[in-house]
This record gives C-alpha cells, structure tokens and sequence, in this order.
C-alpha cells in the first residue's frame, strides 16, 4: 500500500510504547507497506527532531530518534515534485504533504489532522485520508 504518514504520526509511534501509530511504523519498516517521502516531508521530520518541546515527555534519546528518522527514511519511496499541484488548503504548510500524495499516487494519506485535508481540491482519485488506527482496520 503507497501511503504519506504524516510527521505527527512518527511522533505518536515513539512517543507512545503501543497504539495503532507504532503500530503502523512496526509495519512500514516490515515492507509491509510503502511510505512516500518528498523533499518537503523530509525537511518537516528533520525540523521535528530539533524540537525539544515535542519531546519532552519521549523516553527516546536524540539519537534514538534520529536513529527511528534513518530507518524509516530506508524504506521509503522518494518521490520527485516535478509538477506543483496547489490543492488550496486552508493552511498552507499542509499543501505540500497533499503534493506528495498526488506526485506518488498516494492509496491513503495517515494523519491526525484529517480535517485538514478534506478541503483539497485536488487528491489522488480514491486516496482515504485518515488516522492510524483506521488505517490498520483497513488495510492489516
């Protein structure tokens, strides 16, 4: 399954020792599906992990964490923007993430914030927005 987790599911996947986000990553380091990752994207993680008030309550180390990034930037699928699809969001940072969904023909973009997506005017045809959890209902 090609699908864009969003950084604040990476986030949930370590901060929580169990839960549909760790879930999800257990399985996407398994091949099990195949994680999209654009230059964008890449550059959200990588700010994250600078972010110490995100991980204030993360028994991970910054090493760890840079550790999980590295892992999960192995298995996925870079995938090039070469054309800029301006879906129109209501905030603006999230374009990007709905690019990438369109660019790598994304089946599902895995988020928390579903309600940020839902007004796009454009998506891959049949792509589902939704959380982990739904996620794994659908596609386990």
């Amino acid at each position: 399954m090609r699908l864009v987790k969003d950084t604040n599911v990476f986030v949930s996947a370590l901060k929580s020792g169990a839960g549909a986000s760790r879930e999800l990553l257990l399985q996407i380091l398994s091949r099990k599906h195949t994680p999209l990752l654009g230059d964008k994207l890449w550059y959200e993680y990588l700010d994250l992990l600078g972010r110490a008030d995100v991980w204030q309550d993360c028994e991970w180390t910054p090493e760890e964490r840079a550790a999980a990034l590295d892992a999960l930037a192995a298995v996925c699928e870079f995938v090039p923007i070469f054309r800029i699809w301006r879906p129109n969001l209501a905030d603006e940072g999230d374009n990007h993430i709905m690019e990438l969904c369109i660019n790598g023909n994304a089946a599902a973009l895995v988020t928390f914030n579903v309600s940020d997506f839902k007004g796009a005017m454009f998506a891959p045809a049949g792509m589902g927005v939704m959380p982990p959890a739904e996620f794994l209902k659908r596609y386990l």
